[in-house]
């Protein structure tokens, strides 16, 4: 799943910002760790203030809602980048519900069970792969309680649009 737009931060050097000018660059965060020290030397070496050496990423845009701290390594900024260049939003949410990349790969990978327009048809879908129901009972079932049930415990459900839930299997 591809990012929409750019994956970039925007690099200020703080010498001119505490001297009252706004000098930086935007920078694409896909281009790798020497790259993208190269472009902030270049924004610290072209400050209207000499000698400036500090720097600090002041904003940051398609990173899917990932947090990009101010003082974020730039392996890290990098990191991020490509996670999200890989697997776009979804991969930004179950990251930031597992609280870390590699726990989100993981679960990309290993959890996942698919995409449904709810998850009461995700309910539907494995209570019919897994039991037999009788036809004179099929009616009777409540899906939708059922997926209340599974949510609480046994899966994660990542709304990305309308009937577009993603479910991982819960560990």
């Amino acid at each position: 799943m591809k990012n929409e737009g750019e994956i970039r931060i925007y690099v200020a050097c703080l010498a001119a910002y505490n001297n009252g000018y706004l000098h930086g660059a935007w920078i694409d965060a896909t281009l790798g760790e020497d790259t993208i020290w190269d472009h902030i030397n270049e924004v610290l070496k072209t400050s209207p203030i000499a000698d400036a050496e500090e720097w600090a990423i002041h904003d940051y845009e398609g990173f899917e809602g990932l947090n990009i701290p101010e003082y974020e390594g730039i392996q890290s900024v990098v990191e991020k980048a490509e996670f999200i260049e890989e697997h776009g939003r979804l991969g930004a949410q179950v990251a930031e519900y597992h609280g870390d990349l590699e726990t989100a790969r993981k679960a990309l990978s290993d959890d996942y069970a698919g995409v449904y327009k709810s998850l009461a048809e995700f309910a539907e879908e494995l209570t019919e792969q897994t039991t037999q129901i009788p036809d004179s009972l099929q009616y009777y079932i409540d899906y939708e309680r059922m997926a209340r049930d599974l949510a609480v415990s046994d899966v994660l459900a990542v709304e990305l649009s309308f009937e577009e839930i993603h479910v991982f299997w819960s560990r």
